[in-house]
């Protein structure tokens, strides 16, 4: 009986990927790579293995790669990362987007067991930051992250200074304090209020006044430290003309803080203290909860983020990092596989082959020739090249997409949102009310027109209003969290809301990034599937494993006298016959066509086929933009019209794709459907992509690694969530809805308030009661509402 020729698949024990090579392995344990299992040899040499008893793979698979970080010896580089340096002291604060677990915490506060240099590392869980001090003169900057480099927790290091822009932000953010201050206060003013509503205080008039004075003592601090910000907001917008909703809210605080002061200094009332703390705190808890923020995403990137942050240069034949804002014209240097090209340069040595997907969405690498100029932007994917700069960084083909205006202009508040409609009428009819509540009552009785005047601004103070946004958009933001789709703020919601045109772009967008379509173009025998899967399964290039994947797990046979030349081919002998393996370039001396990626294959000198690589749709893409049947729905991409004919069904007529569009041509296109009057989302992936989507109303970066660059953006979307696209719009709509209905049950409170103020007898004891059951009916339905939208949708 014939053996068969597959067996069972093997995990990495550090990462989990599959092992599609049995040549890594440790202590029976299979690895997947020479990086993963340097990473465990590292960690077992330390005795630091229980690092794989809090989470099953907690690691992750990377590459090393020479000189990657010899730009950070560089001081003038290595000042704009560290915090603090002296001679004996450095203090670095590293973001790390690899952290997901425990294991990671575990480790990476355990640095000094691999490096006795290391003094202190701490881990920032949320915004996936590492802080270490280390001795300078045992440790370099350089050093420390080639260790981290090594056990599989690379830093991110760009131009865009993350870490620091984000302290910069904390620091002067004081919400929480303020929160705390009227919280406490709150309490008290409750706790000394209570004898009040209970009327014991009449049995001792002495307690009573102290309590008012108290009362008034714990109020200062409320309405000038934690209400500040409303009485600024409002005299900013005054000054602008604008009405806007702190302006009643200022009003209603000012009211309430000023009938407290002198009912109690006069001895005729007990003043509204209780309610005055009472606003205060539960619209900073308002402005608390509507204020998400996602550490590890940035939604404000832009070419530094993509941009390396030093370059190998040439000079006298001695290579040496430069500061990439030192990059001169005329300068020869090199790059690697893999890294990309920072600014526009001609190829003088290698072969280049350029990936600019990310630059213009051509999904297919270009291969350039000696003496002809490379694009800034660009990735190179085969060996290393050198290149002469021709254009400095700053006058690239690609930093010249951030001198359009759609970068410089403010776009935060691009439709206006429900409660600043409303406001501005809501101020208006607040104010005629009390003015005609005091003219009625004037004739009659001053202290009672004044009373119905202040009494109608403390009733009608928009607290329920003000709440009912920011808890519906609150809920609304967690709803698109769980599934995978993060937004910039609580705003974005109502933007897309109002869309009613949707453009994609193509490659990385509609089509997976990680995954592409392959097709065995000739016919195999078992034994030929082995020979060609047990060469490839020695090459870590991404279309060799993806060779291995398509013939699944087989038994591996001997091999030897290998030879991988990268980004070209592989060659190897099998029992004494020759396999080889690799592009038409390689293999034939002529360049395959523009339009497909193929890998051709010989054995024994014999031509027996090619695979054939074609980039993946996205599951359920034509249902998604069948679903989208109410919208317009439009296709821009940078890439060739090859597949014009598959995407015919999806959006039904050619008008409505376009291909070979340029950066500038799809932000003019957003530009034209806007001058229709038309509400645009645009969802891309790419730098090619960034112009569009800061032109747009909404703009919507697609990444299947949030970890991964992403462009400029108002949300990101993880591509497991693309499907969910119809959903996340109808949802959007639903949560607009809930926001009116919540509007029209503030506005029953407030009918029911008013009707006590206008004439004037609004008790204390009235207000704490209504202020408080409001609040809590506006919360409890805005909460109970959105869950419920949410389910009907199927996001929860």
């Amino acid at each position: 009986m014939t053996e068969s020729i597959f067996t069972e698949k093997t995990t990495c024990y550090h990462c989990g990927d599959e092992c599609l090579s049995t040549s890594y392995i440790v202590e029976n344990k299979s690895f997947c790579c020479l990086g993963c299992k340097s990473v465990y040899s590292i960690l077992s040499a330390n005795n630091l293995c229980s690092y794989y008893n809090f989470n099953d793979h907690p690691g992750l698979t990377r590459a090393r790669t020479d000189k990657r970080f010899d730009y950070l010896d560089e001081p003038s580089v290595a000042k704009e990362f560290v915090d603090y340096t002296d001679d004996n002291l450095t203090i670095v604060t590293l973001y790390i987007p690899h952290i997901h677990c425990s294991s990671c915490i575990w480790l990476l506060e355990k640095l000094n067991k691999f490096n006795p240099g290391i003094l202190y590392s701490r881990i920032d869980f949320l915004k996936k930051q590492l802080n270490i001090k280390y001795d300078t003169k045992q440790l370099s900057l350089k050093q420390l992250v080639e260790l981290l480099f090594d056990i599989g927790y690379e830093p991110l290091i760009s131009l865009q200074d993350v870490i620091k822009k984000q302290n910069r932000v904390n620091t002067q953010d004081n919400l929480v304090q303020r929160i705390a201050v009227a919280g406490f206060c709150f309490g008290n003013v409750m706790l000394l209020s209570f004898p009040e509503y209970l009327g014991l205080s009449a049995f001792e008039q002495t307690f009573k006044h102290f309590f008012g004075w108290l009362n008034i003592m714990f109020a200062l601090p409320v309405v000038f430290y934690s209400g500040r910000e409303y009485f600024v907001s409002a005299w900013q917008n005054l000054r602008n003309r604008v009405l806007n909703i702190d302006f009643p809210l200022a009003l209603g605080i000012v009211v309430l803080f000023a009938r407290t002061v002198i009912e109690i200094l006069t001895q005729t009332g007990a003043g509204f203290a209780d309610t005055l703390c009472g606003l205060v705190f539960f619209l900073l808890v308002g402005k608390f909860v509507q204020r998400k923020t996602y550490h590890h995403i940035s939604f404000e990137r832009d070419y530094r983020s993509f941009f390396p942050v030093a370059v190998q240069v040439i000079t006298n034949n001695i290579e040496r990092p430069v500061p990439l804002a030192d990059l001169k014209v005329g300068q020869r240097i090199v790059l690697r596989h893999n890294e990309i090209i920072p600014a526009d340069a001609i190829l003088l040595k290698g072969e280049a082959l350029i990936d600019f997907s990310f630059v213009t969405g051509e999904s297919i690498p270009i291969s350039k020739t000696l003496g002809e100029i490379i694009y800034a932007g660009g990735r190179q994917t085969s060996e290393a090249i050198e290149l002469e700069v021709v254009k400095p960084v700053s006058q690239s083909y690609l930093t010249q997409l951030w001198n359009n205006e759609a970068f410089t202009r403010q776009q935060d508040n691009r439709m206006q949102t429900f409660n600043e409609r409303v406001s501005k009428y809501f101020t208006v009819i607040l104010l005629a009310i009390a003015f005609a509540s005091l003219i009625f009552w004037l004739p009659t009785s001053l202290n009672r027109g004044l009373a119905a005047f202040t009494a109608v601004l403390i009733v009608a103070c928009p607290c329920a209003l003000a709440l009912s946004t920011p808890f519906t958009m609150s809920a609304a933001l967690s709803i698109f969290d769980k599934n995978f789709f993060y937004l910039k703020n609580t705003a974005v919601v109502e933007q897309m809301a109002k869309i009613d045109t949707v453009v994609f772009d193509k490659t990385g967008t509609i089509t997976t990034a990680t995954e592409n379509g392959i097709m065995l173009v000739g016919a195999l025998t078992g034994r030929q599937k082995q020979m060609i899967y047990s060469v490839c399964s020695n090459s870590n290039h991404p279309l060799s494993r993806m060779i291995c994947r398509y013939f699944g797990k087989i038994k591996k046979l001997p091999i030897a006298l290998y030879k991988e030349m990268p980004g070209k081919g592989i060659t190897a002998f099998v029992d004494n016959v020759e396999v080889r393996a690799g592009s038409g370039h390689f293999m034939f001396g002529q360049h395959d066509a523009a339009d497909a990626t193929k890998v051709h294959f010989t054995i024994n000198g014999e031509y027996l086929g090619h695979f054939l690589f074609k980039q993946n749709y996205r599951g359920g893409l034509q249902q998604t933009v069948d679903s989208l049947s109410t919208y317009q729905t439009f296709l821009i991409s940078g890439d060739s019209d090859h597949e014009k004919r598959e995407l015919l069904p999806v959006f039904k007529t050619g008008d409505r794709m376009g291909f070979n569009q340029s950066p500038q041509k799809k932000l003019d296109f957003i530009q034209l459907l806007q001058r229709l009057k038309g509400k645009v989302m645009m969802i891309g992936d790419g730098l090619n992509d960034a112009g569009a989507l800061r032109q747009s109303d909404l703009g919507i970066a697609v990444t299947d690694n949030i970890n991964n660059f992403s462009p400029g953006c108002d949300a990101i979307l993880d591509g497991r969530s693309f499907n969910k696209l119809p959903a996340f719009l109808k949802f959007s709509k639903n949560t607009v809805t809930i926001i009116h209905c919540s509007f029209l049950i503030s506005l029953a409170y407030n009918l029911i308030g008013l009707s006590y103020a206008v004439s004037g007898n609004l008790s204390p004891l009235t207000a704490a009661i209504l202020m408080p059951l409001s609040t809590a009916t506006i919360i409890s339905f805005t909460t109970i509402a959105t869950h419920f939208a949410a389910k009907r949708r199927k996001l929860l």
